[in-house]
C-alpha cells in the first residue's frame, strides 16, 4: 500500500466541481468558474438589473460576493478546508448593468496553514474594477474525500 498523490491539476478541477455543485450563492448570482488550478481560480459573472444600486451602478456587495467567492476556489483548490481570517476589497472604478465582471485570483503565500490571495476584478474591457485581498486559514477536513491509502 501506498499513499496516493493526486494531480495536483486534476485536484483541484475536482474541488472546483464539488465546491460549484454546493454553492448555491454563485448558482443564485449566476457565477461562474472558469479555471481553477493550485492556488488560483478565475470565475465571472454577468451585472444583472437587480444587481445596481441607486446611482445605477454594480452595488458593491455583489463586486465583494464575486471576488469573495473567487477567494474561497483559490484557498481551497489544495482539497484541504480553508476559510476566510480576513479580507479586504478596494473599489477603483464602477461597473454597470450588462457588464461581465471577470475575477482572477491568485496566491501570494501559503505558509504552513494560512495563505494570503489576491483577486482583481476586471469588466469585459479589462477595465480594473476592484483589488481584493484575503487571508485564509485552512481548518480540519476536505472538500472532496480522498481515499488515504492505494493498492497496487
Amino acid at each position: 500500500m501506498f499513499s496516493a498523490e493526486p494531480d495536483p491539476l486534476q485536484l483541484a478541477n475536482e474541488v472546483g466541481r464539488a465546491m460549484h455543485a454546493r454553492d448555491r450563492t454563485s448558482q443564485f448570482l449566476g457565477i461562474h468558474l472558469d479555471q481553477i488550478g493550485p492556488g488560483y481560480a478565475h470565475m465571472h459573472m454577468k451585472v444583472g438589473e437587480q444587481m445596481v444600486n441607486g446611482h445605477d451602478i454594480c452595488h458593491g456587495g455583489f463586486i465583494f460576493t464575486l471576488a469573495d467567492t473567487t477567494f474561497a476556489y483559490s484557498c481551497n483548490s489544495y482539497n484541504h478546508n480553508a476559510v476566510a481570517s480576513s479580507c479586504s476589497i478596494e473599489f477603483l472604478a464602477p461597473a454597470h448593468r450588462g457588464d461581465t465582471l471577470y475575477a482572477k485570483g491568485t496566491e501570494q503565500a501559503l505558509a504552513g496553514r494560512s495563505g494570503i490571495y489576491d483577486i482583481e476584478v476586471t469588466n469585459q474591457d479589462g477595465k480594473q474594477i476592484a483589488l481584493f485581498r484575503g487571508k485564509s486559514q485552512r481548518i480540519r477536513g476536505e472538500v472532496v474525500a480522498r481515499p488515504a491509502t492505494t493498492e497496487r
